[in-house]
């Protein structure tokens, strides 16, 4: 019989990608031969200058874009050989994702927008508003649910972003610069809520992001350069020292 004791695998591998925008003159090559692999509880934070391939390389890891060549696989599996079916599925059930524009929808409660994703896969109304509850409760938005998402501040509105990302059962949650529209505070509150959701879901964390402040919440940070990476480096404890009080969201 065949061995199934093997190691679990990486919530993120990209093996040796390439991505290319335009062609001919106008080609810009956004990434070069990258690879990382990000394993499960695990947070990583990607730095660099705008241009160098950072959010290319969350949008692949998303199954939003096609590599060029290379491979991309999320909890073992080759995005490759998904459908648009199958990526589609991927995105609501296993990959969350965090942006600076937010993305929520304004003509849904923060509720609805919680709730969205867990519909779109079939789940039963009333399931889907208890799992969306305990993400937005998780996230300390424990009122005025039915309130549109104009109605609550910065802050609020991308702690709802989060909950909507990590509702279910995510195994990868994917955040391109969450903290570029928010004050120090809640920026760091935000950053502080989601450097805790590997310990709290066993998700891998991916965190784009131009502040080291927040990127010594990570357990590595990888750097790039001309869609390259160029280094790696470990955290050291001690960076903790830094982080926000827990609560002190705006």
């Amino acid at each position: 019989m065949p061995d199934t004791t093997g190691p679990a695998p990486s919530a993120l591998e990209l093996q040796a990608v390439v991505k290319r925008y335009g062609a001919g003159l106008t080609e810009v090559r956004a990434l070069t031969d990258v690879s990382i692999r990000v394993e499960p509880g695990e947070l990583v934070a990607i730095m660099g200058p705008s241009g160098c391939g950072k959010s290319s390389m969350l949008h692949l890891a998303g199954a939003l874009e096609d590599p060029d060549a290379g491979h991309v696989l999320v909890g073992g599996r080759d995005l490759s050989t998904l459908s648009a079916a199958g990526r589609a599925s991927l995105r609501r059930t296993d990959v969350g994702f965090v942006f600076q524009r937010l993305n929520l929808v304004p003509s849904l409660t923060a509720m609805e927008n919680v709730m969205l994703p867990l519909e779109l896969e079939g789940v039963p109304i009333r399931e889907a508003r208890e799992r969306a509850r305990a993400a937005l409760v998780a996230v300390d938005i424990v009122e005025q649910l039915d309130r549109f998402p104009d109605d609550f501040s910065g802050g609020q509105q991308q702690r709802i972003a989060v909950a909507r990302a990590v509702v279910g059962t995510r195994k990868l949650i994917l955040a391109d610069e969450p903290t570029g529209a928010l004050d120090t505070m809640t920026g760091d509150a935000v950053i502080e809520l989601m450097a805790g959701l590997p310990a709290s879901t066993g998700a891998a964390v991916v965190l784009v992001t131009h502040e080291p402040r927040y990127a010594a919440w990570a357990d590595r940070v990888i750097f790039m350069r001309d869609g390259r990476i160029v280094d790696e480096a470990s955290v050291a404890p001690s960076a903790y020292a830094t982080a926000t009080p827990a609560g002190a969201f705006g």
